[in-house]
């Protein structure tokens, strides 16, 4: 397979959830923002020509599957977090359309004592060359 036949992107920024993420105690009781920006690096061209849903990346059933990871579950880091819904993506998508995954998880009310706008980590993952 050709790596630079996915040369677009189909994005779904800014997806907002409360949830119990963290290594304090509190952090898995009290419910607290984070945010997940979702990239797909993805070849689109028979979804502009056909205008059919078939044809690309449903981005309803992305942001269920982000917010059923990110507000079903508990991890104690973001890394862990972010690295699951970076599988859970790659494994949803079809990989005759989507080739790779960008996931950014952030917190903005991470309990760090200072000021700070947030924590924020990035996965970016390709398919193999196998495919998988």
């Amino acid at each position: 397979m050709n790596r630079e036949a996915f040369p677009d992107r189909l994005s779904v920024l800014g997806m907002r959830f409360e949830a119990r993420h963290g290594v304090l105690g509190w952090e898995k009781e009290t419910p607290q923002p984070f945010e997940v920006d979702l990239v797909l690096h993805a070849n689109l061209e028979a979804a502009a020509l056909r205008d059919e849903l078939a044809a690309t990346v449903d981005y309803a059933a992305l942001h269920e599957l982000v917010r059923a990871i990110v507000v079903e579950r508990t991890f104690d880091l973001i890394e862990t977090l972010a690295g699951a819904i970076t599988s859970a993506a790659l494994v949803a998508t079809d990989p005759t359309i989507v080739d790779g995954v960008e996931v950014r998880v952030r917190k903005p009310k991470a309990p760090i004592d200072g000021a700070f706008d947030t924590v924020e980590v990035a996965f970016t993952r390709r398919r193999s060359a196998s495919g998988e």
